[in-house]
């Protein structure tokens, strides 16, 4: 049994059969992000949030008929950035992927999407024509490659963590012979910082210096916050609760059910709950979407397996938050962790 380690990119993208795309509209302080499957993939969703804003989650349902999707997309923009996965849906039928039912002039890709809201954040929003999510759209998955960035790109733009600047954050970890990976873009109405300190809460799920120089916690024996300090719910300027949300990928290469697919993505949410508190708010719309490519298949004791491979997905995901938080410039009147503790 070897010990878990990074990818060699430390992105989603180690999982083999993966590319993502980012595109921007830096005035706008707003984008969206793409992650394309080479072919069909088998997928899950966990919704945890009260306020999610989703496309195409009741068809992943392990009830259901669908059993593979070919894409995800994570966008900013609220409502309207649902519009980037129309787009996506029809680049992707225009390359002749998606299911086909009988003779029909264009297939038919799935392609599920979650949402995050970056609409009051500064941003020029004041749209002439439509809003650019479809623009988006095309332009992530053009942009689509192995390689891709953190923090101020793609969904993550406009994304802020609390009371400094979110991001878009990725990682991954190999064990065994699998590949784990996770994509999220985090603009949470909790803190990621340890209140009292510059430690990221994520920061006890580093592998090297991911997350920049080790921070250490607070001090013993300090007195109890109240529970939203350091929140958007603490921010005094109206409307700072309601323009959140976390959402993120998390893949590996197992050959797994969609009802094991369900349970990676159950396990693996918990990643949200070690990097950012409070978390799961009635103002977030937190969604993790799980992805299996199916490449390798599990051990005879299979739970075990997939109990190790959620474990490492929801270390992952914690991983990837800090990830965003490190790599987020500052941006409007937002300060990154970098700027705000002077690392």
């Amino acid at each position: 049994m070897n010990i878990p380690a990074p990818g060699p990119r430390n992105l989603i993208t180690d999982v083999q059969g993966l590319t993502v795309g980012n595109a921007e509209d830096r005035p706008g302080m707003t984008g969206t992000t793409v992650l394309l499957c080479d072919r069909p993939m088998t997928a899950a969703v966990e919704i945890r949030g009260g306020a999610p804003g989703t496309r195409e989650t009741a068809a992943l349902d392990a009830v259901n008929t669908v059993e593979h999707i070919h894409a995800i997309v994570l966008s900013g923009g609220s409502v309207f950035g649902l519009d980037a996965a129309s787009a996506v849906t029809f680049a992707l039928a225009k390359r002749g992927i998606g299911f086909r039912f009988g003779a029909q002039a264009w297939p038919c890709p799935l392609v599920p999407a979650a949402v995050l809201c970056d609409i009051n954040n500064g941003g020029d929003k004041n749209w002439p024509l439509e809003p650019p999510y479809r623009r988006l759209g095309l332009e992530a998955v053009a942009a689509a490659a192995a390689d891709f960035a953190l923090g101020n790109a793609g969904a993550g733009l406009g994304a802020v963590a609390g009371e400094i600047k979110g991001g878009l954050g990725s990682a991954s970890i190999c064990w065994n012979g699998y590949t784990v990976g996770a994509l999220v873009a985090v603009n949470s109405v909790g803190s990621v910082v340890m209140p009292g300190s510059a430690r990221l809460w994520a920061m006890d799920s580093a592998l090297g210096d991911e997350m920049g120089p080790p921070q250490p916690p607070p001090p013993p024996g300090r007195a109890p916050l109240p529970p939203l300090a350091h929140t958007k719910l603490a921010l005094s300027e109206a409307g700072g609760a309601a323009r959140n949300t976390t959402i993120a990928v998390i893949a590996c290469d197992a050959r797994i059910s969609v009802a094991e697919t369900s349970r990676l993505a159950i396990m693996a949410v918990d990643g949200m709950a070690r990097a950012i508190r409070p978390i799961h708010t009635p103002y977030d719309g937190d969604t993790v979407f799980a992805l299996a490519t199916g490449a390798k298949a599990l051990p005879e004791a299979r739970m075990p397996a997939l109990a190790a491979l959620g474990t490492l997905a929801a270390d992952c995901l914690s991983r990837a938050i800090g990830r965003a938080i490190w790599a987020a410039d500052s941006l409007g009147r937002w300060s990154s962790y970098r700027a705000a503790h002077r690392l």
